[in-house]
């Protein structure tokens, strides 16, 4: 697994709203939890449609991240999200197939107050 190379496929993807930079990130039955508790996004189909559904404009956000752990097949990666209006902290968890691409991705996200 190499979590850099994940995370910025990822940035990229954020970036582009590219359906193919989103797809080429998960495996055909990944699952994306946009919060913990919330009902995932369930396979690659579903993850691009949603993602696309609910994207930034290219260029909008700012992300900066630093690895927590790396266990095996899991990476955790805190982040700080910032937009013109609002900065979020992020803390993500990526299980990993063997081939590199998420096969689960949850999130924990935050508003920080405006300062």
């Amino acid at each position: 697994m190499d979590l850099k190379a994940w995370i910025d496929g990822y940035v990229r993807a954020w970036n582009s709203n590219d359906p193919d930079d989103i797809a080429s990130l998960f495996t055909d039955d990944a699952r994306y939890h946009t919060e913990p508790f919330s009902a995932p996004w369930e396979g690659r189909e579903e993850i691009v449609a949603n993602w696309l559904a609910r994207a930034d404009q290219p260029g909008e956000a700012n992300f900066e991240w630093r690895t927590v752990a790396v266990d095996g097949d899991v990476g955790v990666v805190q982040g700080t999200t910032r937009y013109p209006d609002q900065t979020f902290s992020n803390l993500w968890v990526i299980r990993f197939s063997p081939d590199g691409r998420c096969r689960e991705f949850t999130e924990w996200w935050m508003e920080q107050p405006a300062e």
